[in-house]
């Protein structure tokens, strides 16, 4: 049965209303003034509030802009009682978020119409409210299994990777991987989807499947430029919802410490180096290239490079440096490299403190575009 509060310090209207609306199978609870309407409705949590605009105290417009600002009682439909039928009235009623008005003196089948009528919008709202919960709740699952697929820490004798990934949503479209091709050579790799949400993710989950499964035909993948044009030919944006992608692959020789590499688009890597804790290098590795599902006749080179023992290799999506800062300006990559040369020369290298030192540079407590971030270590 749904419950209607009525706000009003006339004691004859409070009764007419309760004895009206009872009598149609509602439940009714009345309050004489602004301050107690607003402890019950938090207390009961309402279908219908219906509140008289004159009052003492808190008056009607107060109580509903403050009731509006109460997530319980979001999906609660507001009445405003008025003698007031002003386009202006109406208008500052509106303004502090009343859902429908009911001119005094009041008209009884004109009430109990605008009272059904109310309840089914409440009904509806307290549905969507359901509904929105359900899918926040299966994409929390979804970001689960997301999470459960990106690569855990790897370690070897001559190097460290570490890698995280912030969504900006439950789920996002960026993605990355790391995997052995044989007991020398270590495949690299990072993507991102354009877009957010699910999807955006969809793409980067099949990009991670397809690739750690091998399962792209006549694909070197020794030789990144192959796979970059093996990936082109297999997702061309007019066929995967106008969705391309960036993305930037590698594959490391743990024998040779030789690292050759191709990209699509994607913000290159970068390589600093250091020796007794004091940079001597900083290189930026990426070559020409669309991104991929872009062009189909596009293509894609090789480069390569020899790594030293004590450098550290980035890979990362733009998301980690197109963030807005306080004033409204863009972090930018210039700024995010210098974080990361600091970075590089800390005791403790943990990605953890470089994201909590890049949040701190964030105008928003969430990402506006997801971000992610490979740390490889040689030593």
């Amino acid at each position: 049965m749904p419950s209607i509060l009525v706000i009003d310090d006339d004691q004859s209207t409070c009764l007419l209303l309760k004895r009206t609306l009872s009598r149609c199978g509602y439940k009714v609870i009345c309050a004489s003034n602004g301050e107690d309407g607003l402890v019950k409705a938090q207390q009961l949590t309402p279908a219908m509030i219906i509140c008289d605009w004159v009052m003492p105290g808190l008056n009607g417009l107060d109580v509903c802009s403050q009731v509006k600002t109460i997530p319980e009682l979001s999906t609660t439909f507001f009445i405003l009682l008025t003698a007031l039928d002003s386009i202006e009235a109406r208008i500052k009623g509106l303004d502090a978020g009343a859902d429908d008005f009911l001119c005094k003196p009041i008209e009884m089948n004109e009430l109990i119409a605008r009272v059904r009528s109310g309840l089914r919008l409440h009904q509806l709202s307290q549905d969507l409210k359901e509904q929105k919960q359900l899918l926040e709740a299966e994409l929390a699952e979804a970001a689960e299994y997301v999470s459960s697929i990106l690569p855990k820490p790897l370690s070897e004798f001559s190097f460290q990777i570490d890698a995280r990934f912030v969504p900006s949503r439950q789920l996002g479209g960026d993605g990355f991987d790391y995997f052995w091709l044989d007991e020398n050579h270590l495949a690299i790799y990072l993507l991102d989807v354009a877009g957010h949400g699910l999807r955006a993710a969809l793409p980067s989950l099949s990009v991670i499947k397809l690739l750690r499964s091998k399962d792209l035909n006549w694909v070197n993948y020794y030789q990144p430029s192959n796979v970059l044009a093996g990936l082109n030919c297999c997702f061309q944006m007019t066929e995967q919802n106008d969705k391309y992608f960036t993305i930037w692959y590698g594959v490391y020789n743990a024998k040779t410490r030789h690292l050759v590499y191709s990209s699509a688009g994607h913000p290159p890597a970068v390589l600093l180096e250091t020796k007794n804790n004091q940079l001597t290098a900083e290189k930026h590795l990426k070559t020409i290239g669309f991104p991929i599902g872009m062009f189909l006749e596009a293509r894609y080179i090789d480069q390569s490079i020899h790594l030293n023992c004590g450098s550290s290799l980035y890979l990362f999506s733009d998301g980690i440096y197109e963030i807005k800062e306080a004033d409204g300006c863009i972090f930018g990559l210039n700024k995010f490299l210098e974080l990361l040369k600091y970075h590089k020369l800390e005791h403790q290298r943990n990605l953890d403190l470089l994201l909590s030192s890049l949040k701190s540079h964030h105008a928003n407590e969430q990402f506006d575009d997801d971000l992610s971030i490979i740390q490889v270590d040689f030593l």
